[in-house]
C-alpha cells in the first residue's frame, strides 16, 4: 500500500516505489498535516496515517478539525478526543445524530484507531495495512493511544496584582496554526 492522502497536490511529489520525501516548502491543509511534516518538512507514509485518523475522528464527530472548540482545557478536535478518551468519555465525541445507528464498541474502537494514527511521533503511529486490519478485525486487543500531534490547550494564568485571569494558547509542538475561514 503507498496511501496519499495528505492533500492531493502532495501524491505529486513522489516517485513509483518512493515512501518519504523532505521538502523545503510545506504545502497541505492545516489540521490534517502531521507534525513531522509541518515542523521539519519529512513526508513519509506515516504523514498519510496522520491524516487518516483526522478524518476518522472528524467522520465519527462529524466536526472539523480546523475549528476551535469551547473548552477550557483543549481547542482543537483532536484535543478534545483525546480529553474524552482519557477521561473515558469519548463516546462524548460522536454526533447525536449517528448515536443510535451505531455500536458503542465499534465506535470506541474507531476512535481508538484514529488517536492511534494522530500520535505525535510518527514511529508510535500503525502502518495502514494494520489500520485496515484493525478495522476488519473486531476481537484484536488494541494498544493505548498516546497523546496526539498539536495538541493545543489553553492554560489561565493569574497576574500577580491582578485578580483577572488572562488566557494564553499554547502548543506542546511549539507551532502556532491561524486558520481563516470565510463567513
Amino acid at each position: 500500500m503507498n496511501p496519499k492522502i495528505s492533500d492531493f497536490g502532495m501524491a505529486r511529489m513522489f516517485g513509483v516505489n518512493q515512501t518519504e520525501s523532505k521538502t523545503g516548502r510545506v504545502v497541505g491543509t492545516l489540521g490534517y498535516m502531521s507534525p513531522e511534516y509541518v515542523l521539519n518538512g519529512l513526508f513519509s507514509e506515516k504523514s498519510d496515517v496522520f491524516s487518516f485518523g483526522v478524518l476518522l475522528i472528524e467522520i465519527i464527530s462529524t466536526k472539523r478539525n480546523s475549528r476551535l472548540y469551547p473548552t477550557q482545557k483543549t481547542l482543537t478536535l483532536l484535543g478534545y478526543a483525546w480529553e474524552l478518551w482519557r477521561e473515558n468519555r469519548a463516546l462524548e465525541l460522536m454526533d447525536e445524530s449517528i448515536r443510535d445507528s451505531c455500536v458503542p464498541q465499534e465506535v470506541l474502537r474507531c476512535i481508538q484507531i484514529g488517536l492511534l494514527c494522530v500520535q505525535e511521533y510518527a514511529a508510535a503511529r500503525p502502518t495502514m495495512s494494520s489500520i485496515v486490519s484493525m478495522l476488519g478485525n473486531d476481537n484484536g486487543t488494541l494498544p493505548s493511544p498516546e497523546q496526539p500531534g498539536f495538541f493545543l490547550k489553553s492554560t489561565s494564568t493569574v497576574h500577580s496584582g491582578n485578580s483577572s485571569d488572562a488566557s494564553k494558547s499554547c502548543s506542546i509542538n511549539e507551532v502556532t496554526i491561524t486558520s481563516t475561514e470565510p463567513r
